[in-house]
């Protein structure tokens, strides 16, 4: 089932399946809910109710314009409202990429809302700004830089229809069936929408801007029950960003998947699926 829900002054579109206790899917960049689909009747099939929104700026959701609506707060904000505009005081909360950082942030600054934590590929955001001054880490995360620029990002994605975003979701995942063409053309379009790309490079702005700014908070330990899946092939962030994890989260489970890259619930979603579910645990309210 897809509807709209208003929450923080930003209307969200979400897809939702299933009955129990909820769980909510956050999407990272360039996706939208679509990144889920593997997950979405998996998870709602073992007997949870399970919401993918797409998060404030992409597909169908609204979009605000100027990049001080992307800053992490209220980006935070976005997921605590929906939790409660669907009726629930918590919700294991899953996040891949940008929705990982998101789901970080809420576990460690709304910790009574997050029943358990699952991350994919996202990073601590403290151990990601401890990395990030190491060459490796730079290297590997120059397109944040880039992204500050303004509207130069924007033409160079546009300028080719998009066809460097298709080229990295052919080339990048180990496993050829990740993306199929219908996929890669659908994140295309969605991103193509009037709005959708300058909102998802303010992400990227925000976060930046926050950090020059001095204006990180600093986190408490992450109280939840945290699962962190790696593809250990990601060429964006490098395994350095696991280590001391355990200093960061109270009760801390790191599944490693060796054959598969930044794109993991896609490459290989049944070995995710099991992996999550196994962590879930049985539903219960």
């Amino acid at each position: 089932m897809k509807r709209f829900v208003s929450v923080n002054g930003v209307r969200l579109h979400i897809i939702e399946h299933g009955k129990g206790p909820l769980v909510v899917l956050l999407h990272g960049f360039p996706e939208y809910w679509y990144a889920w689909r593997f997950q979405l009747p998996a998870l709602a099939e073992a007997g949870y109710r399970v919401v993918a929104p797409d998060l404030r700026g992409y597909n169908l959701s609204g979009k605000p314009t100027g990049v001080g609506q992307y800053r992490l707060p209220l980006l935070v904000e976005d997921v605590k409202c929906l939790i409660h505009a669907l009726g629930e005081e918590q919700a294991i909360v899953v996040g891949h990429d940008w929705g990982g950082v998101i789901a970080w942030h809420l576990a460690a600054f709304a910790p009574d809302m997050v029943r358990k934590l699952i991350i994919l590929n996202a990073p601590h955001p403290q151990r990601y700004l401890e990395e990030i001054k190491t060459v490796r880490q730079l290297l590997r995360s120059w397109y944040v830089l880039f992204f500050q620029l303004p509207c130069l990002p924007e033409l160079c994605i546009k300028w080719s229809g998009f066809a460097g975003l298709g080229h990295r979701l052919r080339t990048e995942p180990l496993h050829a069936q990740a993306f199929d063409e219908a996929t890669i053309t659908a994140y295309q379009q969605a991103l193509a929408q009037p709005g959708a790309l300058t909102a998802a490079l303010n992400y990227y702005r925000a976060g930046f801007r926050s950090l020059v700014a001095g204006q990180s908070q600093p986190m408490s330990s992450i109280e939840a029950p945290t699962l962190v899946i790696w593809g250990e092939q990601d060429r964006y962030l490098g395994l350095e960003l696991l280590d001391g994890l355990e200093r960061r989260v109270r009760e801390l489970t790191i599944k490693r998947i060796p054959d598969a890259s930044h794109w993991v619930q896609a490459e290989v979603p049944e070995q995710v699926n099991a992996i999550m579910l196994k962590f879930m645990g049985q539903p219960r309210k």
